[in-house]
């Protein structure tokens, strides 16, 4: 799959790593979700079956939404940047520990492996989201935030937070292996405590003090105070973008200077 150019192919360095990345991502994707179409959709549409299972269930039971009029609004909107956040952040570290192998190639480094599936999963949470919006649409829920900008930030916020926490994971399981596995596990309590299911505004002072620490539930905040602007949603924006960039900033420092020399 690397092969290395002859004299009569020699690429410059740029087409020679666009050609690298190219290659992992292919192989990431056929790996992962077969030789067919059909695997990449059960993908793509696993994260949509997650909301609408969330949403069908206090549809159903009659419950109403914590704000607004519509339930598939409110749970849609804290749902989707988190699960963005947590699937970018988790499958980063599952493609390190199953492509490790590759970096013994000469072309092929860590951060190549860190990169292409960032890049994966970043198209493929955009068409999970472009899924729950046509659907949502198609049942008349309107989508059109009341401010556009704050919710594409949020996205936005939720990727630079993925890969952020995706890198320190890296890091992680480089010195303990176990710690996907503790990940899933603390992922589940990161989830609980994001406010997907209610409005940790509405929580006592003291107890939504301690949640505030939780960059995954200022994510769900973010996108929803751009659907509910009257309903006063504090964000503190810079900490969730510095907290993306340091741990991306930390991660990648430890697994050039430390992890690499422990491998070596």
């Amino acid at each position: 799959m690397f092969a290395v150019p002859t004299a009569q192919t020699q690429k410059s360095p740029i087409e020679s790593y666009l050609h690298v990345l190219y290659a992992l991502i292919l192989r990431d994707i056929r790996t992962r979700f077969g030789a067919s179409l059909w695997g990449y959709g059960v993908i793509v549409l696993w994260p949509c079956v997650h909301v609408f299972v969330l949403i069908a269930i206090y549809t159903f039971q009659k419950l109403p939404a914590p704000l607004g009029d519509e339930r598939a609004l409110f749970f849609a909107t804290g749902a989707v940047p988190v699960l963005v956040f947590q699937y970018i952040s988790r499958e980063v570290m599952k493609s390190v520990m199953i492509n490790r192998p590759l970096t013994y190639y000469p072309q092929v480094k860590m951060f190549d492996l860190i990169f292409s599936r960032i890049l994966v999963e970043i198209v493929t949470g955009f068409l999970a989201l472009l899924v729950v919006s046509s659907v949502l649409m198609a049942i008349g829920v309107n989508l059109i935030p009341a401010q556009p900008l704050t919710a594409v930030t949020g996205y936005l916020a939720a990727i630079i937070l993925g890969i952020g926490v995706g890198t320190i994971n890296v890091a992680i399981i480089g010195f303990f292996p176990g710690w996907l596995i503790g990940y899933a596990l603390f992922s589940i309590i990161l989830y609980i405590s994001s406010g997907v299911m209610f409005l940790p505004s509405y929580m006592p002072e003291q107890i939504y003090y301690w949640m505030k620490f939780n960059p995954a539930m200022q994510l769900a905040e973010w996108v929803r105070s751009a659907y509910y602007p009257y309903a006063n949603i504090q964000v503190d924006y810079l900490y969730v973008v510095m907290f993306g960039l340091t741990s991306a900033s930390i991660g990648l420092f430890l697994i050039k200077h430390i992890v690499s020399k422990m491998q070596a």
